[in-house]
């Protein structure tokens, strides 16, 4: 390329990522002298605080998952790739992403890495097979297909010791997904499911949350997770603390308490909820930045300005950075894309990268719904609970909703919901639950899968790998 046509061609950003921080990072620079190229393994922009109302029949996927196409459309300067990003060259500023077998190299003068995080199961990661997280829409939807099975097995069981079993559902971790979770469950068998069946009472499942440190809601403090664990048991969710969870199979769960006894809790249903492991992709860019590190969860430990040592065009923000003080929130994700936006505008300036200012991170609270009328709520010293906290989250999580249509659906499904018994969305089908295994099993073979999907002309996604896992050398995106 000539020294001419480099000069008179625009400044291109490269966005990894349609979370938080990819679609705000693109977003803010709207209108900046870029052109920009936002890459992502899945064709969404997910919505992952509500993904829980997805699993619990509140919410359908459509209404928290708008297509990032649509989303960003009138963006001229954005052009949107699906594909896995499976290499990252600072040295001559490329990213390489797949697609199917197709491979597609992409130049950047500037970098923003928002991969966000995935479920992290400490080193067991065979423990996905029988109890799936709640980071993706496979995820919910898989979990929503398992709840409401077993509900219908527990109809058809023979025996009371099937039936309880099938009955009895495990959350394990009791941060805000764990809690909303368990509530929503327990909503769900004593509201909506009440009278649908003549063989079994729904209201008699045992929906236990168990966590592993010595609180609800800990990082919330005692007040806020006191209120939350003193609803939840007043719902009948029987609440287990200081358990730690070793072992998990198809029909049930192995605790060991912190007297060291051995315990065992038959249930079919498990869902895991007690821990993020950052996107591969943070890895590779400290093993390629001299001097970079991550931390024990495989965040980047980044720069003042959010960049990597060495690379002040290559920013990372959301889950996959570590900043001291900055919780692995959308918040946080929103406020570090924008920051970075904002410093490559200012690059265009002129402005050198030694006279950034440092992030700033603007603690605006966390918030936590437990039952249908109650949560609660953290901005600053101001700690309450119950109706009005129940409001608060309603209103801040309608307004992070993209689009109008899904607001104003969303408003109604949860006018029906919480004013009624019934739920918009139950339906629920076998291919839900064991897709993600069925895929697992053909990528065990990775070349006769990406060979299959591209001649069936499948979306990449995740592929149906279990969390924490990668083929080959390859970083998920």
């Amino acid at each position: 390329m000539s020294t001419q046509s480099v000069e008179n061609r625009r400044h291109r950003v490269v966005v990894i990522g349609s979370g938080f921080g990819g679609l705000f990072g693109a977003k803010h620079l709207k209108r900046a002298d870029v052109d920009i190229t936002l890459i992502s393994k899945t064709s969404t922009h997910l919505f992952q605080p509500l993904l829980y109302q997805v699993a619990t029949g509140i919410l359908s996927v459509g209404e928290i998952a708008p297509a990032t196409r649509l989303v960003l459309r009138k963006q001229r300067n954005c052009q949107v790739l699906l594909g896995d990003v499976d290499d990252i060259d600072l040295e001559n500023k490329t990213v390489t992403s797949r697609l199917l077998n197709q491979d597609t190299v992409t130049p950047f003068d500037s970098l923003i890495v928002a991969t966000g995080a995935q479920q992290s199961y400490f080193g067991n990661d065979q423990f996905a097979t029988y109890a799936p997280g709640m980071k993706t829409i496979d995820d919910a939807l898989e979990l929503r297909g398992r709840i409401l099975g077993a509900f219908e097995g527990a109809e058809l069981a023979t025996t009371q010791e099937l039936r309880d079993r099938l009955l009895t559902f495990v959350v394990i971790g009791a941060g805000p997904t764990g809690v909303e979770l368990a509530g929503q469950i327990a909503e769900l068998s004593d509201r909506t499911l009440e009278g649908t069946f003549h063989n079994i009472d729904p209201r008699d499942a045992r929906v236990i949350l168990i966590e592993g440190a010595g609180a609800v809601l800990g990082p919330m403090g005692p007040k806020l997770g006191g209120k939350a664990q003193r609803r939840l048991e007043k719902m009948g969710v029987e609440i287990q603390l200081n358990a730690m969870v070793t072992d998990i199979d198809a029909h049930g769960v192995t605790v060991k308490d912190s007297d060291g006894t051995i315990r065992r809790i038959e249930s079919s249903c498990k869902v895991w909820s007690a821990g993020v492991q950052a996107s591969p992709l943070g890895t590779m860019l400290a093993e390629r930045s001299e001097g970079t590190e991550v931390d024990r969860a495989g965040r980047v430990i980044v720069e003042p300005d959010l960049t990597i040592k060495g690379h002040p065009n290559v920013f990372v923000v959301g889950d996959l950075m570590a900043v001291p003080g900055v919780p692995g929130q959308a918040q946080g994700a929103i406020q570090g894309a924008t920051y970075a936006a904002k410093q490559i505008k200012a690059g265009l300036k002129g402005q050198p990268s030694a006279d950034r200012k440092p992030f700033k991170y603007f603690n605006k609270g966390s918030m936590a719904t437990v039952s249908r009328f109650s949560a609660v709520c953290q901005v600053g010293k101001l700690e309450f609970g119950g109706f009005i906290a129940w409001l608060a989250w309603l209103g801040l999580h309608l307004y992070y909703l993209v689009g109008y249509r899904s607001r104003i659906i969303t408003v109604i499904q949860w006018f029906v919901t919480f004013l009624g018994r019934t739920r918009g969305q139950m339906a629920a089908t076998e291919q839900w639950v064991f897709a993600r295994l069925a895929l697992e099993q053909v990528n065990e073979d990775q070349e006769e899968a990406d060979e299959l999907a591209a001649a069936l002309g499948a979306p990449p996604a995740s592929n149906g790998r279990a969390p924490g896992k990668t083929v080959t050398d390859r970083a998920v995106s």
